[in-house]
């Protein structure tokens, strides 16, 4: 982990001597794949304040059936914080359900018919300009019977509250693995086709069945899963967007087969290669009790089948993770979670990382595939 850290010290500085508004696509998403918001937005932020030239963005934050778990993991982001984040971008964030300043229809007993304290007044209006990126939190429910009366908000099922919002807007960004894929709510039960709840443009692994298609939408939708979302993924992929790093046309290019930035999702990495665990794993070392400091395969680990950079990104001030933290990864990243992980914290049986039992991993001396999995990270980063 050393030398990964070094490597990404001299990625860094090699980073810092390149004119961000020269930077092609290809260099700024690296960049923005190694360096935290912290980093990027402090080392580019003379850069950035000219690129916008006073330019404001727009932004809508929707809550469809969610935790609000990932509203909460952005707002512990720091340097920057979500505050600071949004000022650097000149970010306007018109909606957003739970901090927003508007108090509804009515306002100290009185009917209220204006954009600054109705907030359905605000919204249409905002609907009718248009050019706005909408972001989507939760899941929509379609069930039952195709209504979407599971959810209503404001006597209006948030299927119909989408579809208005989807309409005009620039492109839309799916926060979570609810939002991404239908998540947590739409695991198997004996009410999920009832309530049939789905991703913005998936059900699940079902890139066809997601809100938008039931809908007629065609709008590019990018996915940030996770159970939350890092704050990092989100602040850059919209930083990515608002600064035109991504264009619209980009997007196919820069996502995997499931809608997610590949700089954080690399369909050929996993977080089991850079995990503080690593280690034990190659040395057939487990732990069978939680609380112990080896490999949690046998506590029921996901992390070999996992696409995300939780290892390098880490989390809480870009000091911990689940592993780290004395957690078996559950998968929250990929599509058709959490049913594909389920029993979340048992061992798949007969399943290794090369698909060998896990058993059956040798116990002899491979300490340097720990070292070599941090040689991977880095080349990874630099593109090698």
């Amino acid at each position: 982990m050393v030398e990964m850290s070094t490597g990404i010290k001299n990625l860094v500085r090699t980073l810092d001597s390149v004119d961000f508004l020269k930077m092609d696509r290809r260099t700024f998403m690296k960049a923005v794949g190694v360096m935290g918001a912290s980093a990027f937005l402090g080392t580019y932020k003379t850069e950035i304040v000219n690129a916008l030239e006073f330019a404001e963005t727009k932004l809508i934050w929707m809550h469809g059936s969610e935790c609000t778990g990932c509203s909460i993991s952005l707002l512990n982001a720091g340097n920057p914080d979500l505050v600071q984040a949004l000022q650097k971008l000149n970010v306007n964030l018109v909606f957003h359900e739970t901090i927003c300043a508007q108090q509804g229809i009515w306002n100290d007993g009185k009917l209220v018919n204006n954009a600054e304290f109705n907030s359905e007044i605000l919204l249409e209006e905002t609907y009718k300009e248009g050019n706005y990126i909408l972001v989507v939190e939760g899941s929509i429910p379609n069930g039952p019977n195709g209504t979407g009366r599971y959810l209503v908000i404001g006597n209006k099922p948030f299927k119909e509250s989408l579809a208005e919002a989807a309409k005009n807007a620039t492109a839309i960004v799916a926060v979570g693995t609810c939002a991404s894929y239908g998540g947590i709510t739409s695991a198997d039960s004996d009410v999920a086709e009832d309530t049939d709840y789905r991703g913005v443009a998936f059900s699940k692994t079902n890139k066809n069945g997601g809100m938008l298609q039931e809908l007629g939408i065609d709008k590019p939708v990018i996915n940030i899963p996770g159970c939350p979302a890092h704050p990092d993924w989100v602040l850059l992929t919209l930083g990515a967007m608002i600064l035109e790093k991504i264009k619209l046309e980009d997007i196919p290019s820069i996502v995997d087969d499931y809608g997610r930035p590949k700089v954080f999702y690399p369909p050929d990495h996993t977080v089991h290669e850079n995990c503080p665990r690593r280690g034990y794993y190659d040395r057939g070392e487990f732990d069978e009790e939680v609380g112990g400091e080896k490999c949690l395969w046998k506590l029921g680990c996901k992390a070999p089948y996992s696409h995300a950079d939780c290892g390098i990104r880490r989390w809480n001030g870009s000091v911990s993770m689940c592993t780290q933290a004395g957690g078996p990864c559950i998968a929250c990243v990929e599509p058709g979670w959490p049913d594909i992980a389920r029993p979340l914290f048992v061992e798949r049986e007969d399943v290794g990382i090369v698909g060998a039992n896990i058993d059956t991993v040798a116990k002899v001396a491979v300490g340097a595939a720990a070292v070599v999995a941090g040689v991977h990270a880095v080349r990874r980063m630099k593109g090698e």
